[in-house]
């Protein structure tokens, strides 16, 4: 009885060796994953900080916050455990679902083009019918708009994760996964948030207790961040196209084929390869995002005559 009681305590240990051991390849496996999402990540850091601008400056944080939160708790408890379900029960339903997000990100960016160049004809003050909203109704608007487009680019995150642990034992699989859903989130609000507080910092660097060399660098930073923070909505919308077009180009072989041999044809050029993809995509996705304006425009005229029929 003792042997036998011994010989299972030596199981045990045995299969606890062997987890530790295949843990141990847990932080490798998320730097791999971490790289292969960098893109991803541009495009989320990017996109953020025009939700807070206009706000009440001490109510930043507190938005990036509440952003931040709900992003993580979508990717731990929603697009986790969904990624492990459709990759074990229908792997093959994946791709579908990451392409119709590729395809909204496309559509945003496409109507976000669309109203920096569109003329906006003059609308007569009488019958312009202003809509009447609080600050904190504005707040509310921001973070559902960020929640949205965050998690269409969480969902690619935690595929991609997925698809590089899809030979690892599940207790990896999900160490990987929740391991890069707590640092992606970590590092793309931490870096958002010191973007939108840069301007409160330079102020505070340049009062008159500091050196004069701080002084100026805190003026400096002041007269940047308008410009930097300008410059980033147009990174924003470049990324959403060229995220949402990479997205959907994966998920056809053809497309997927091309980017490949583009990649392979400037491998001797890392940075230009990278421009190339990134600026075939940002044009693809500008396309895609022309003609799926064009059917939900088609869908809102054909619906809203259905209504105006049994109304």
């Amino acid at each position: 009885m003792a042997s036998g009681f011994f010989a299972l305590l030596d199981d045990i240990s045995a299969l606890v060796k062997v987890s530790a051991a295949s843990l141990d390849d847990v932080p490798a496996q998320v730097a791999k994953t971490t790289g292969k999402v960098s893109g991803i990540v541009i495009d989320d850091t990017a996109v953020t900080p025009k939700y807070v601008v206009g706000l009440d400056p001490s109510r930043e944080l507190s938005i990036i916050f509440r952003i931040a939160k709900k992003s993580l708790i979508n990717k731990l408890l929603i697009l986790s455990p969904a990624a492990l379900l459709l990759g074990y029960f229908a792997p093959w339903a994946i791709t579908p679902i990451l392409m119709l997000g590729g395809a909204y990100l496309c559509f945003e960016g496409y109507e976000k083009v669309h109203s920096m160049f569109s003329k906006h004809p003059d609308v007569p003050a009488e019958s312009e019918q202003l809509k009447q909203i609080t600050p904190e109704e504005l707040e509310q608007e921001r973070v559902a708009g960020a929640v949205r487009t965050d998690i269409i680019l969480s969902a690619e995150i935690m595929a991609i994760a997925y698809s590089q642990v899809t030979d690892q034992p599940v207790v990896n699989q999900i160490a990987v996964m929740a391991a890069v859903a707590v640092f992606i989130t970590i590092a793309v609000y931490g870096f958002v948030g010191l973007i939108v507080k840069a301007d409160d910092i330079g102020v505070h660097l340049a009062q008159d207790k500091f050196h004069p060399t701080t002084q100026k660098f805190g003026r400096g930073i002041v007269k940047f961040m308008p410009h930097f923070l300008s410059i980033l909505s147009y990174v924003g919308t470049a990324a959403m196209l060229w995220v949402g077009a990479e997205i959907i180009a994966h998920g056809i072989p053809f497309t997927a084929h091309l980017l490949h041999d583009l990649e392979e044809a400037l491998a001797h050029m890392p940075i230009v390869a990278w421009l190339a993809k990134a600026l075939s995509c940002a044009i693809g996705g500008l396309m895609i995002g022309f003609v799926v304006e064009k059917i939900v425009h088609l869908g809102k005229k054909v619906f809203g005559k259905k209504k105006e029929a049994v109304g």
